[in-house]
């Protein structure tokens, strides 16, 4: 068994019946939603904030994480991606950069693909930047089920983890933990930037979210315990973020790692 304190929201899960929404044009980013495979895209307006997210059931969603091709350069972005996975029979439902990494395109913190992990847990605390803001955290996927576990938990019950974690990728901060917005977060602050993350509601539902104007970290982690109902979210990054679909997800810098959500393609 797992000993965290994250192992009761996914192990006493219910099912969850997600409706069928009408489509909306993203390029007038109205209120609305779609059901893409079993996946669900939706787009919120949350003040003058607009935010797109991709809500996901590990149980019964295909959920994984990319970074590099077959010759060992990382993907970089969404239409490489996208080209990678339709050689494999796949497509893209959505996907979202999967934390911060360095001028090589490396993860910073800990990533595991496929069950491989080919970067190790960051455990370093007194460093400057977002990652190092504490608690910082990992989100797992494991064959059906996903967490989000503070770094110093992974740390703890590595074992653990290593015999569960089939895709990880470690970032920081954590926005939210057991419903409680991070501490650190100041409602007042005048700090804004456009801002991803992953975050878990109480049933184990993963959503990928992407605030497409600038937000403070304390209106986004609010959003996404209100208006989501998440009780676990982790930050991913900054400006550089981007989603697919938006109409600029293939514009900006490359990416390290990506999560996304991926299906059958239709033609095979």
């Amino acid at each position: 068994m797992l000993h965290s304190p994250f192992r009761h929201r996914t192990d006493t899960r219910t099912g969850l019946c997600l409706p069928l929404l009408r489509l909306l044009a993203l390029a007038v980013l109205m209120l609305g939603c779609l059901r893409a495979g079993a996946a669900e895209i939706r787009q919120y307006q949350y003040h003058q904030v607009f935010i797109s997210t991709c809500r996901a059931d590990p149980r019964s969603d295909t959920i994984r994480m990319y970074w590099k091709d077959a010759s060992g350069t990382p993907l970089g972005n969404f239409s490489r991606l996208d080209a990678h996975l339709r050689s494999q029979g796949q497509e893209m439902v959505c996907a979202t950069n999967a934390g911060i990494y360095d001028k090589q395109l490396q993860p910073l913190g800990l990533y595991v693909e496929g069950g491989n992990q080919l970067r190790k847990l960051n455990t370093r605390k007194n460093a400057y930047g977002n990652f190092y803001l504490q608690p910082n955290g990992v989100f797992v996927l494991s064959e059906r089920q996903a967490y989000i576990v503070e770094t110093d938990d992974y740390q703890a019950e590595l074992g653990l983890w290593n015999g569960v974690t089939r895709y990880a990728t470690q970032s920081g901060p954590l926005m939210i933990v057991d419903g409680k917005i991070n501490p650190r977060f100041d409602p007042a602050s005048a700090n804004t930037v456009v801002r991803n993350a992953v975050c878990l509601d109480a049933a184990g539902i993963v959503t990928l979210a992407i605030a497409r104007n600038p937000i403070s970290f304390y209106d986004f982690a609010s959003f996404l315990r209100d208006e989501l109902k998440c009780s676990d979210a982790l930050y991913l990054d900054g400006s550089i973020s981007r989603m697919y679909p938006t109409l600029e997800a293939n514009m900006g810098p490359a990416f390290g790692a990506m999560i996304a959500v991926v299906k059958p393609h239709a033609g095979k």
